[in-house]
């Protein structure tokens, strides 16, 4: 196990605090503008700081010869997918309950891993298969019995997370020859490019100038989330402890419920907090291992 520095603690503590914080900036965001016009803004905004970044620590960012079409299928699942869903989900339901939700991905992704690669699955991942199933069926019957609820947020953000842990398990086993920051340059344009182009086909009547609170969510994510989070994450993801990194994924759902409490005066249901226990247990049985993998 590889120790981690002060300073790679405190970026990991940073990591998560705005990776949870932005559930209730999002939906600040896009709850009164074009939802895929918020994300490919956002996305045009983070590409110029990792590129600065992979300029300053001098990794090229060329496109491997023979590589795009590998690089466009881990986009689809890594990225274009998540960020259309879940952009959707967040507009739908609260900020919080789609964090809870699309924070399940982990386990999908133990059980893409036995689906489509046939890894094995312990007694343990069983378990958190079931406590995730449970704690999402909770949060779909919850807003079914409630005429004003939106099954269809549920839904999206369920998807997102479940198409996410499949992009994980192939990412995982990609011999793609590329550095990890050049691969999310390239799969962030080609995300981007596609969202951009459903932007215009199905919110081009919608668009508008951002009001302050809405272009303070899009420079957020666009800084914070992309240019920040992303490139932090990459850094620290071969040299975080099994424990640090589990507990990082664990605390983000938690902080955009507590977030969501805080910033939009949101007030959890008791089948938030079920599911969010619910989702931390199943989280734990696949997350917290003696040894770990390549981290989320």
């Amino acid at each position: 196990m590889t120790s981690l520095s002060r300073k790679d603690w405190a970026l990991l503590a940073l990591l998560t605090l705005c990776w949870g914080i932005n559930w209730p900036i999002m939906k600040i965001g896009v709850n009164n503008f074009p939802p895929l016009t918020f994300r490919t803004l956002s996305m045009l905004g983070g590409l110029p700081a990792i590129w600065l970044v992979a300029r300053m620590q001098k990794i090229p960012l060329v496109m491997p010869a023979g590589q795009a079409g590998a690089v466009a299928r881990l986009a689809v699942s890594n990225m274009l997918v998540w960020h259309i869903c879940i952009v959707l989900s967040v507009r739908l339901l609260s900020s919080g309950r789609a964090a809870i939700l699309g924070y399940t991905m982990p386990v999908w992704a133990v059980l893409c891993g036995l689906l489509f690669y046939r890894e094995r699955i312990s007694r343990n991942a069983w378990i958190g298969i079931g406590c995730a199933l449970t704690g999402a069926l909770l949060l779909l019957s919850s807003e079914f019995a409630n005429l004003a609820g939106q099954p269809l947020g549920s839904l999206l953000a369920l998807t997102a997370a479940i198409v996410w842990g499949y992009g994980t398990v192939a990412m995982k086993r990609s011999k793609i020859e590329i550095p990890t920051i050049s691969l999310t340059f390239w799969m962030l344009i080609m995300t981007m490019l596609v969202m951009a182009t459903l932007a215009f086909v199905f919110e081009r009547s919608l668009w508008r100038m951002p009001t302050a609170p809405e272009w303070f969510s899009i420079l957020y994510n666009a800084l914070i989330i992309f240019g920040f989070a992303h490139v932090v994450w990459f850094r620290l993801a071969r040299t975080l402890p099994p424990v640090a990194s589990s507990l990082s994924v664990m605390m983000i759902p938690v902080l955009g419920v507590l977030s969501g409490a805080w910033m939009l005066g949101e007030t959890p249901q008791w089948q938030d907090y079920a599911a969010m226990v619910l989702i931390m247990v199943a989280m734990s049985t696949v997350l917290l291992k003696p040894r770990a993998s390549a981290p989320i």
